[in-house]
């Protein structure tokens, strides 16, 4: 992965505290896994930026590299990766995705 992408996806998980890298967009999720983590994070009202990577091969493909994650959603919280969906919805489960959000 190039410096200059590498560096477009850290300025963009600095933006925001809570930032989803995701197939669409927020009020329109293109794959199921993206609506699901969009649909706990609106109950639990946070708010994130959306970012679709489908518009974006180039970012999509960096991602991969840049989290060691293979599939989309990636959500990041205070920069840092937390998961994809499947994490995603167990923190949300246990209570523990609360404490990570309060945690930035």
């Amino acid at each position: 992965m190039n410096a200059a992408i590498s560096e477009r996806i850290l300025a963009t998980v600095q933006r925001k505290k809570v930032v989803l890298f995701m197939k669409g967009n927020k009020t329109q999720p293109q794959c199921g896994f993206s609506a699901q983590v969009v649909s706990i994070l609106t109950r639990a009202e946070v708010d994130f930026l959306d970012v679709d990577v489908l518009s974006d091969p180039e970012l999509r493909q960096a991602l991969k590299e840049f989290s060691s994650w293979p599939t989309f959603p990636q959500l990041y919280v205070g920069g840092e990766f937390v998961g994809g969906a499947d994490i995603v919805s167990a923190l949300s489960q246990s209570g523990e995705l609360g404490r990570v959000l309060a945690a930035v």
